[in-house]
This record gives structure tokens, C-alpha cells and sequence, in this order.
């Protein structure tokens, strides 16, 4: 029990820690001497740290590994012993009627959920997929409904993310915290906009993170048009530094879409201004799609992507001029998907030439140009129906001699 006690007291005596490490006990000497920090002298000399234990300093908390079993040992025994006596005095204020006594078991059981907060604070820290220690803080937090409390339950699971960036439960907790505070307090805004900013930061340091890119996808339904706008344009230069990461991408795509549902949802008078300003947001992720797949090349994940934009543009197009529209109408959105589909051959004609065979890379890159323009015509011939004219003959006929990597596969001429 004494090293939980020195755990929790330098955690009740620095809340803003920030980030906690695992540290192999040879490590603290480098790190007080760096920090130079004084210590015992051994008998020949050597140096020492007074606490090989544990470390705290600039808002880090550094654990030995030396003392981890004990440790977890005891928090998860304190912790249940807490919360046991806890459950108990809960069930018999619940059940009494005698109104003396009410008050002194208010206060004993408010005494219990503090050591039942403390505990399992301290056990998460060690043990961050304990379903348990984090249950039971949403049952105290729950009776209590304070803004400061939710707060501290944010700073904990960040806490716990700092070591552990891939914890489901750590970031479960946090979406429960973030229900709990909609509707009901005016910062949930400000809230969403730093834990978008948390999960960027998590995501530099933990890479195809699919927890924490997925919890900044849910962020998503609690967004402004506003914010949505600003994420994605934070996004696109994020975008364009991890092309492998197809994650950053599912983001984007489901901006896209939280943009155009709240555009649905406004009135018939008010549509045309916001359908102008999202076609617009699309043909830009259109011209940054194609930047990104011809400087990166071979990169699937871009292809992918550009799946989505395309099928985006061809709603605009059908939605703009209506299913059943007159013939100059019906001319005008021919004329306009011929445009786009000649943009795309022009893509298709720069990305099928190998310029190295022995390059895997523009392989793959000719690989899926060539699929996406069979999915591609596929799309047009469904949503759209059109017939394969001469063009989109040309078009089938170039992707299958891509396809076919025949052994002296150059440029691919459609003219």
C-alpha cells in the first residue's frame, strides 16, 4: 500500500500531468542527472536517485517497471474494496426511510466515491482496458452531473492515451463524457474542437490509428458547418503528409457527407447557395486528389478516395439538372459529364505509363488507374444511363490493355 499511497499523492499533487511512461529503474539516474537533480552518493561513488520509483517533474509522471505487479496488485484491491463498501452504502440510502440517518449516510458514501475515484484512477493508469474502474466512474460522475467533473474525466483518459493511444476503452470513456455534456452546457463546441485537435496529435505519434480516427469520425454528428469546413481543410494538409494512412481519409469523406446532410436539411430557398458552395468544396478535393495520386504514385488509398468524389460529383450533376429534365437541360448536364470524363482520361493517360519496369510502384499505379476507370464506367452506365459510345469504348478498350501489362506497355493513346 505504500506505493499506491506515493502514487496517488503525486497525482493529487499534480492534476495537470499530461503524459505518464513506463521507466526501466537503470533510467533514472539519466533522467535526474539531465534534470539535475540531486541524489545519494554510494560508498564508491556512484550516483543515485532518491526515488527509483517514481518520477515527476514538467507535468510527467515516469512508473518503474520494477514496481508495476505490486503496484497493480494493490490499486486493484484498494479499488475493489472501495467500491464494494461504495455499491453497499448506495443500496441502503437507497432503500431508507428513516430521515435521521439520511444525512450521515449521504456522507459516508460520499466519502466512498472519492476512494472508489481515487482507486481507479490510479488502476487505469496501470491497467487502462479495466472495464470495471472505468464503469464505476461513470456511475459516481453520473449522480453528480458536474461540468468540472466531466472535465477531470477527460484529462484522465487523455492521460491514459498518452501511454496507451489505442485503448477502446479510454476512448469509449471519452465519448460517453461528450454525450453527457450535450445539451446541457454551452463549451460542448469548444469541446469537440480540442478533442479533434487531440486526436491529430495522437495520430502523429500512433500511426493507422483506426480508435482514435474513428472517434474523430463520431465528433463528427456534433459539428457545426463551420467546423466542418475548417476539419477539412486542417485535414486536406494532413492528407498530404500520410497518404498511406486511409483513415485521414474516411475522416474527410465523412465531413463531406455531415456537410451535405445539414445542406439537405435547410429549406427549399436556401439550398442553391449551400449545393453551389459544396460542389465547390468537392471539385477542390477533386484537384488535391489528383495532385496527391500523380506525386504519390501507386498509392491505393488515393484511388480509393477519389471513388468518393466522383460518385459526389455525379449526384451533383443529376440532382442539379433533375431525372426528368427538359432536352436543353439534359444537353447541358451531358455536356458537363463529358467534361469531367475527359478530365479523368487526361489522369488515365498520365498515370498508365510505366516508367520503370522494375519500379513496383508505377505497376501499381497503372494497376489502379485502370481499375478505377472499369468501376468508373461501370458508374456511368448505372446511375446514369448512358450508352458506351465511341469514347467510353476507347476508354474500356485502354484499361484492358493496362490491365494486361503487356511487356512493352507505354504511354496508352485514346485519341
Amino acid at each position: 500500500m505504500d506505493l499506491l499511497n506515493q502514487l496517488e499523492a503525486i497525482l493529487e499533487s499534480d492534476p495537470l500531468i499530461d503524459e505518464v511512461g513506463f521507466i526501466h529503474p537503470s533510467q533514472f539516474v539519466i533522467l535526474s542527472k539531465e534534470c539535475g537533480e540531486s541524489g545519494d552518493s554510494s560508498e564508491d561513488g556512484a550516483f543515485g536517485p532518491r526515488n527509483t520509483k517514481f518520477w515527476n517533474r514538467d507535468h510527467k509522471l515516469g512508473i518503474s517497471t520494477e514496481v508495476l505487479l505490486p503496484l497493480c496488485k494493490a490499486a486493484k484491491s484498494a479499488f475493489m474494496d472501495a467500491m464494494k463498501q461504495y455499491k453497499t452504502l448506495s443500496s441502503l440510502l437507497d432503500n431508507k426511510h428513516e430521515d435521521e440517518n439520511i444525512t450521515n449516510g449521504s456522507l459516508s458514501c460520499q466519502s466512498f466515491a472519492s476512494e472508489v475515484m481515487k482507486h481507479s484512477r490510479a488502476l487505469l493508469l496501470l491497467s487502462c482496458d479495466f472495464g470495471t474502474a472505468w464503469n464505476s466512474r461513470k456511475l459516481v460522475v453520473s449522480k453528480k452531473q458536474q461540468l468540472s467533473i466531466f472535465m477531470d474525466e477527460l484529462l484522465l483518459s487523455a492521460l491514459v492515451l498518452s501511454y496507451s493511444p489505442k485503448s477502446e476503452q479510454a476512448w469509449s470513456h471519452r465519448r460517453w463524457v461528450i454525450k453527457m455534456i450535450a445539451g446541457k452546457y454551452s463549451t460542448l463546441q469548444e469541446i469537440i474542437a480540442k478533442e479533434s485537435e487531440l486526436v491529430e496529435k495522437i495520430a502523429e505519434r500512433s500511426k493507422m490509428n483506426y480508435r482514435a480516427w474513428n472517434h474523430r469520425c463520431w465528433l463528427v454528428s456534433y459539428m457545426t458547418r463551420e467546423q466542418m469546413l475548417h476539419e477539412l481543410k486542417k485535414s486536406r494538409d494532413w492528407a498530404g503528409l500520410h497518404v498511406a494512412d486511409n483513415s485521414c481519409f474516411h475522416y474527410c469523406r465523412r465531413l463531406m457527407l455531415g456537410i451535405s446532410e445539414i445542406s439537405c436539411c435547410k429549406q427549399e430557398g436556401d439550398n442553391s447557395s449551400y449545393d453551389v458552395e459544396n460542389y465547390q468544396v468537392v471539385k477542390e478535393e477533386l484537384d488535391l486528389s489528383e495532385v496527391l495520386i500523380k506525386r504519390y504514385v501507386g498509392r491505393e488509398a488515393l484511388w480509393l478516395h477519389r471513388r468518393f468524389l466522383t460518385l459526389l460529383t455525379i449526384r451533383h450533376l443529376t440532382t442539379k439538372h433533375g431525372i426528368s429534365c427538359h432536352f436543353e437541360q439534359k444537353t447541358s448536364m451531358d455536356n458537363e459529364i463529358n467534361i469531367f470524363l475527359d478530365n479523368e482520361s487526361c489522369l488515365l493517360d498520365y498515370c498508365s505509363t510505366i516508367q520503370d519496369t522494375e519500379f513496383e510502384d508505377f505497376k501499381a499505379q497503372a494497376m489502379h488507374s485502370a481499375i478505377y476507370f472499369l468501376w468508373l464506367i461501370t458508374v456511368i452506365q448505372f446511375c446514369l444511363n448512358h450508352s458506351l459510345n465511341r469514347f467510353l469504348c476507347k476508354l474500356l478498350i485502354g484499361c484492358i490493355l493496362c490491365i494486361s501489362k503487356f511487356p512493352n506497355l507505354g504511354r496508352l493513346n485514346y485519341k
